[in-house]
């Protein structure tokens, strides 16, 4: 049985210079939860994905597209996609975001 655990994501926040870092906090069958640090001018071109995902902003700014609309990424915006829905995203300043992946 799972204990649970806790973590410090401002201690695991990282900005590379450029490009993305990540790391998995959690993940099993049915999530994945990831730590994703963008540098500023850092873009994600558009995709989907076959699971539902929920986007919580936890430090800096950016667009984010969900299908045709551009949402503001902002410090506690959480964004919910459904599951295949065409999203992408651009890191104005160092973007950190929580990305929760469930089925």
């Amino acid at each position: 049985m799972d204990k649970g655990f806790t973590k410090d994501l401002s201690e695991l926040m990282q900005f590379p210079s450029e490009g993305i870092f990540s790391t998995v906090l959690a993940k099993a069958e049915g999530y994945n939860y990831t730590l994703m640090c963008l540098a500023a001018g850092t873009n994600i071109d558009e995709h989907t994905s076959t699971k539902n995902g929920v986007v919580q902003v936890l430090k800096g700014k950016g667009i984010f597209k969900l299908f045709d609309k551009d949402i503001e990424m902002k410090e506690g915006t959480f964004i919910f996609m459904p599951a295949n829905a065409p999203h992408a995203l651009q890191a104005e300043e160092n973007l950190a975001i929580l990305l929760c992946l469930t089925k």
